[in-house]
């Protein structure tokens, strides 16, 4: 026979065969009646204890706590880098007066800067003024103007070197962007990772760092309270708020092109080795999708979050799907497979995705209804999902907020300063969570976050008295000297009567010790009042009061 008879016979056989095999069932929303089933729940098995990882029985002050983020290594990083910087700009010619930075400078100048979370001021320079009500004895007591000036201009984080040699890969695809703050950077991350170990529930969402920098890193979010600045993505613990890893956003790279940005940006902050198994990750629209959910649910992550329903993957049936005038607390669902697909009314349409939930098991939400032109109080059906995801999905907002109360942000051209001082509010909030895990743990009462950021002044403060080197042998005692050979040659201002508002005021009299010019005469003794004030305030000059 030849092959189009062949054809001919085969023919009706293929047609009978389509039509003895089951029709294929249409999806459909199911009601809150009709019962789903309960996803099996991954157990939870860290790679590490949650809370704290170091010994929580030892005596941790906000300091030492401090330390675990900017530790030795980090600091004498950044005194390097910026001492290089700041000899360069000598080098050009630029004209400011400057002394290698020490330990001890630097520690001040963190001080300083946690002072100004703490205390807010129109100006910077208000921080040194002496006229009420300005009057502080903090800083200038500890640190000139000028001196902090010079710190903040010339403060660099990398090394000038390297600089150069990857400004010369730009417009290439060896190109960092983030060269400038990458050992900071890298070191603060590593530290938040491993110092902590996350409970059970953690997200991940969207922070800002307002900047109006003219740089191509910078984004605009408009439904952020900070519309423009830096995007971080950011991984939270849903119980503390702890920052337990962040990423700063470039730009569109090779990784975000396959899955798109959200799928890349979620798995970056996950590293599932250090992390465990059995997590239960919550997310907003932005991340969500069902491939991503599948995958994590592979690798034994579960996954709860919010939806569009323009996502590829969502259903796209109508077959018992909502009336036009549906009641609030109404919901539909659909499972495929381990992901939920959930509708629910409230005040408008909510959808859910979730791998760990059950559609509905008869949970109610207290909700104000306007019933009868009157207000009353009732109970309406609420999906687990969207409980679960209200309750853990605000470990970033918790953090952004205690970020917010208190923050060293400084007004900067540079935009690797504004991620330094940024890195200091990490460490500084994460150091307060741990502080709270700690008291915790032993049954105490923690400090406020005030309170905190004071004890960590004060503790910097003296710890820079500390590493300061010794003082030279034999100590010089107080002891009035002229400037010059006489009472009438080189005449200087009265440190004493400036400090109190009276200017012009000069004397050739200064303390030999102190280094201060000071009035001595029969009728104004400025020398021994301004000694007999540092005596009594030995206390405040030593960190214990920082106004």
């Amino acid at each position: 026979q030849s092959p189009a008879k062949r054809k001919a016979k085969l023919k009706p056989a293929r047609s009978k065969a389509r039509k003895s095999g089951p029709p294929e069932q249409e999806e459909m929303w199911h009601n809150k009646k009709e019962e789903d089933r309960n996803p099996e729940p991954f157990k939870f098995m860290p790679s590490r204890v949650p809370g704290p990882t170091f010994n929580k029985t030892a005596s941790w002050s906000p300091l030492s706590l401090f330390q675990l983020f900017f530790s030795v290594p980090v600091v004498q990083t950044i005194i390097q880098n910026t001492n290089a910087n700041a000899a360069r700009r000598k080098a050009a010619g630029v004209k400011f007066q400057w002394t290698d930075l020490t330990v001890k400078d630097f520690y001040v100048f963190l001080a300083i800067i946690v002072f100004t979370g703490l205390v807010s001021v129109h100006h910077r320079a208000d921080y040194w003024k002496r006229e009420w009500p300005y009057n502080f004895h903090f800083p200038q007591e500890y640190m000139s103007r000028n001196r902090f000036e010079a710190i903040v201009w010339s403060l660099h984080l990398s090394n000038l070197k390297d600089d150069e040699e990857n400004k010369k890969k730009r417009n290439t695809p060896q190109y960092d962007r983030l060269f400038k703050i990458k050992p900071l950077y890298d070191q603060i991350v590593n530290a938040c990772k491993a110092n902590f170990q996350p409970y059970e529930n953690i997200c991940i969402d969207e922070r800002m760092v307002a900047s109006k920098a003219r740089i191509s890193v910078k984004q605009c979010m408009k439904a952020k309270p900070t519309k423009r600045g830096y995007k971080l993505f950011v991984l939270a613990d849903s119980a503390s708020g702890y920052t337990w890893n962040f990423s700063v956003y470039t730009g569109k790279s090779e990784s975000s092109i396959s899955h798109g940005l959200s799928y890349s940006a979620v798995l970056d902050l996950l590293p599932f080795s250090l992390l465990g198994r059995g997590y239960t990750l919550y997310l907003d629209h932005f991340y969500t999708s069902p491939v991503l959910f599948q995958y994590l649910h592979k690798n034994c992550f579960g996954c709860c979050g919010t939806i569009k329903k323009t996502q590829s993957d969502f259903p796209r049936t109508e077959k018992n799907d909502f009336p036009k005038r549906a009641e609030r607390g109404d919901m539909r669902w659909i499972r495929k497979d381990e992901v939920l697909f959930v509708k629910w009314i409230e005040t408008r349409e909510i959808t859910m995705c979730s791998t760990v939930h059950r559609a509905f098991s008869g949970k109610t939400v207290q909700r104000r209804v306007k019933e009868a032109g009157a207000w009353s109080a009732k109970q309406i059906p609420v999906p687990d999902a969207v409980l679960d995801y209200n309750k853990n999905m605000h470990g970033v907002d918790l953090s952004d907020a205690l970020i917010g109360y208190y923050s060293v942000q400084q007004k900067t051209k540079k935009w690797y300063k504004t991620f330094f001082y940024h890195f200091v509010d990490i460490a500084i909030v994460n150091s307060f969570i741990l502080h709270k895990e700690i008291c915790r743990s032993q049954g105490q009462e923690p400090v406020t976050q005030k309170k905190f950021w004071e004890h960590l002044a004060v503790e910097m403060l003296s710890f820079a008295v500390g590493s300061a080197p010794a003082a030279p042998s034999p100590t010089l005692t107080c002891m009035p000297r002229y400037y010059g050979s006489d009472a009438t040659q080189s005449r200087r201002y009265c440190r004493r009567c400036l400090d109190a508002g009276i200017p012009r005021v000069k004397t050739p009299i200064y303390c030999r010790a102190c280094n201060v010019p000071l009035c001595l005469t029969s009728k104004k003794n400025c020398f021994e009042r301004w000694h007999d004030n540092r005596s009594d305030s030995d206390e405040l000059s030593h960190g214990t009061h920082l106004v």
